[in-house]
Order: C-alpha cells, then structure tokens, then sequence
C-alpha cells in the first residue's frame, strides 16, 4: 500500500499582505472559513535521530483535542508523506508509528523530548479552483525552542494544501495569489525552521545538499526531486541576500541555479516542452547580474590580493580596486532589483508550477511516456556513461586546447559532476559509495584547474572592460600588469588540468 501524501505549497509574505488578502473576494467569498489557534509541540532523540532520518514528529493541541503528526522528506518540497494519529494527551505515541519508517529509522529505547514549539493563528479557507478544492491557510505566528534562548522566530505564510484536484490548479490559485500580494515561494517547513531555531542555524548559507532520490524511483520523479533540491538551495540563499549582501549566499544561490540549468540539460528529451524553454531562457537572462557580481568577488578577494602581494609599491592597484569594487556595487544594486521585482517572484511561482505540472508530464509522443516511466537507476547510469565519454573526448590534449575549447571541456566535466551528485543516491552500497568518493574527487581536481583557468579567462574579461571606463593612468598600468601576472599561470594550470583530466577517464564510474 503507498503512503499517505500530503500535496501542500507555501508561499513567505508580510503580515500586512496576510491582511489584504483575507479581505479579497478570493478568499472573502470561499465556501468555508474557519478560525483557531494551534500549539505544536515537535520531539526529537537527544542525538536527533528523527532530524537524522528526514522525518518531523509532532503532537498538535487544538480545542482540547491531541493530533501527532509524522511527515517524511518526500520529494524534497512539494509532496510529502505523513501519518496522522489522533491521542489522548500531548506525549507522542509510539506504538501508533509501528507502521512507519519512524519504527525502523528510530531505536526503540531512545528517549522522545519536546525540543521546539509552534504556535499559531490559523485562517482557513475552502477554495474551488478550476476542477479542484484547494484549502488556503493564512497562518502567522512564532517559533520558540528552549536552545535558543529568548531568540524566536516569525510566521507569516499562505499554504495551499490539494484537497482533491489537480496540481495544475493548485498552481494556478497560488499565481493568483501572487498577484494580489508579493508572496514569494516557500521550500521551507515549520519543522525544519524549528530545528534550525534550536541549532542557532538561522542565518546560514546553504550549500548544496544531497537529492532525496529512491532507487524505485522512475525518472520523471527523479528529475523532479533534483529540480526541487536545486530550486531549495536557490530560495534559501535569496533569503540571505534579500536581506543582506553575502557573498557566500550569492556564490551558492548562483551554484543551485547552474546545478537546476544542469539538470535540464542531464534529463534533455524527458523535459523538453515550449514552456520550460521560456522559463530556462528567462532564468539564464534575468540572472547575469548573480555571474557580473561573483566575477567581481572572486577577482578582488583572490586575483587583486595576489597582485598586492606580488607587488606592494603599485599605488596603482588601489585604484584599480576602488573602480572595481564600484562596479561591484551597482552588480549587487542590480541583484538587489532583481530579486525584490514582481517578475522574479511570478518567474519562480512559473517554475516550479512547470516542474510539477508543466506539459512535459502530459505529452504522450515521441515516446515520453516510455521516457518518464524509465527506472530513475537505468536512466541515470545512461546519462552517466554518455557524459563520461564526452568529457574524456573533448578533453583529449586539453592543455594543448584553446580557451573556447576548454571552457566546452570544463561545462562538459561540470554537467558530469552535477549528475554524479543528484544520483548519488541510486547506486547504494559500500562498493559504489568508494567509487563515488574516488570518482568525485577525481572530478574536483578536474573542475578546480579548470575553474581556476576559467578565472585567469574571467580576469581578463574585467581588466579589459576598463578599457572602456574612464580610469587614471596609474589605475590602467596596473590593469595591464594584473593582467599579465594572471596570464603567466595559465601553462602550469593547463599541465596540472591536462593530468586531473587522465586522473579522471582511469577513475572507475561507481554506478557499474
């Protein structure tokens, strides 16, 4: 029998937007309303078990009554399964999760302790959408975990729950939504900011994480599932910057974003529709400025200290750093545009309708039924093999290589390592667990000399775009001269790149 689902989307916004649109005919003129407060109480093993494990476990206190609620990781943000159990009081019961992973992935003698608390002011609303009823929740609220302290958090979110339907109209009343209030897209739980809460974790830059992926898994639901950890990873680095610039946040915003364009690239046919065209080249457009500013940080954080070092009487480098660091304001003024615009949030809201409901599940030619259904395991070994053979082909001779035909190289290897990564999880065993670790770092080495060549490429681009700048004499010459330092790296770069590169086509692929 399969697991209960639950089919829910949230949408992050501002009390105030909480306000108006409680008071829109939407939701005003909704079959049923309903009001109340609800107190959750979420319990953890000292050592964390159930957090280890993916899984949330919660007791709900509302009008006297007791729910405990288990929710697994699922998809990784869309769909999610749960196991629901009325109780008697407001300890968790054990004996009711016999029947779900909380019985095999938890030990049976640890202890459950409360370790954060929900509290909240629900609105509920029943929505008819197209063929669909939809219930919206308006909650707002506050998190509060003893570990820290007198620190709590803030909720304020809409979330969509499919009642019965289609994903299609749950995408389309939560667009609508967008466009009455800037809602933005929530790949966030309750849960998981509770836990981050307790760990004083609140603020962190979040690097890519592993793709929730099953071996039974058909490769449509695969994709899915790395689409969604691509899209998590971009959100929850926005968040940051949102409200702050951190150049570590947009390093990996922009890393979820080329790993989510990978993605598209690695699952091809399977994908391809008129719709994610649009959306891929409206994400590819609208991003520039994130690729603008992370040249920048990477040049004055790396290339311009080297430069200083190399040559500490060079007045000019301080010019040189004041253009610079000038220019990557406005890059930062720009992402700052960018993410606060109407068009980014409905671009996002259009993705992610487009991963879960978007044409490409629906079309029944040219095979893409067969293509869908494909075991996730067989289509990724596939995959796998086809872009091995095409790194190990254009990297043949690499240091010999001109710039172009390297940067194909370094795309080529950096799909591969993508792909290595999101399907990880496909080929389960303490063998292929070696060989992933050998063949991962393998890759590293490659993408690190080929990146650092990709820098030298990238320096060049900026030293050279002052040239159309108005700039001192002294600020020029010591553009000129960075730019001959940096190039005089580029032979031992490309030997060392040249040696990762056979390093890798001798590694043996851990999904054989």
């Amino acid at each position: 029998m399969s697991d209960p689902r639950e089919i829910e989307l949230k949408l992050e916004c501002e009390p105030s937007d909480l306000a108006s649109l409680q008071d829109h005919p939407l939701l005003r003129e909704a079959a049923t309303q309903e009001e109340t407060d609800l107190v959750s109480v979420y319990f953890d093993t000292p050592d964390r078990q159930l957090h280890k494990a993916k899984l949330g476990l919660r007791v709900r206190s509302h009008g006297g009554r007791f729910v405990q609620t288990l929710k697994a990781e699922g998809d990784g943000l869309f769909e999610r399964p749960e196991w629901e159990q009325p109780l008697e009081g407001p300890e968790p019961d054990r004996a009711a999760l016999a029947d779900t992973p909380f019985a095999r992935l938890v030990e049976a003698e640890a202890p459950l302790a409360p370790l954060f608390t929900t509290h909240v002011h629900r609105r509920t609303y029943l929505v008819e959408q197209g063929t669909s009823r939809i219930e919206v929740a308006l909650d707002t609220g506050r998190i509060e975990a003893p570990a820290a302290g007198d620190r709590v958090l803030t909720l304020c979110e809409v979330e969509l729950e499919l009642k019965d339907g289609t994903a299609s109209d749950l995408f389309a009343l939560a667009h609508a939504i967008a466009s009455l209030a800037p809602v933005r897209l929530g790949v966030r739980s309750k849960a998981e900011r509770g836990y981050a809460l307790a760990a004083g974790e609140i603020d962190r830059v979040r690097k890519a994480e592993p793709v929730p992926l099953r071996e039974d898994m058909s490769a449509a639901e695969a994709f899915r599932a790395v689409a969604h950890a691509c899209l998590r990873q971009m959100r929850l680095n926005e968040d940051i910057l949102l409200r702050e610039r951190n150049v570590d946040a947009l390093h990996q915003m922009r890393v979820g974003l080329r790993r989510l364009r990978s993605a598209f690239s690695l699952f091809g046919d399977l994908v391809d529709d008129t719709l994610g065209d649009r959306i891929r080249t409206e994400l590819k457009e609208v991003t520039e400025p994130l690729g603008r500013a992370r040249n920048l940080d990477v040049f004055l954080a790396t290339i311009l200290p080297a430069e200083r070092e190399r040559h500490p009487d060079e007045v000019g480098l301080l010019g040189l750093e004041r253009q610079l660091e000038d220019e990557r304001a406005k890059a930062y003024q720009d992402i700052a545009a960018l993410l606060g615009s109407d068009a980014w949030r409905m671009l996002l809201l259009d993705l992610v309708a487009w991963i879960n409901a978007g044409p490409w599940l629906r079309d029944e030619g040219r095979g893409r039924a067969a293509l869908r259904d494909e075991p996730a395991r067989s289509f990724a070994a596939r995959e796998l093999d086809r872009r091995r053979r095409q790194v190990k082909k254009r990297g043949r001779h690499l240091d010999a290589l001109d710039p172009e035909e390297r940067h194909r190289v370094r795309i080529a290897a950096k799909k591969l390592r993508y792909g290595a990564e999101f399907f990880a999880a496909l080929f389960p065993g303490k063998k292929a667990g070696k060989r992933h670790g050998a063949f991962g770092k393998a890759l590293s080495d490659l993408q690190d000399q080929l990146g650092a060549l990709n820098d030298i490429a990238t320096g060049h681009e900026i030293v050279r775009d002052l040239a159309d700048a108005p700039a001192g004499a002294s600020t020029l010459f010591a553009a000129g001269m960075t730019a001959a330092d940096i190039e005089a790296r580029t032979r031992t770069l490309l030997e060392a790149a040249a040696e990762a590169h056979e390093e890798l086509v001798d590694t043996k692929p851990f999904w054989r």
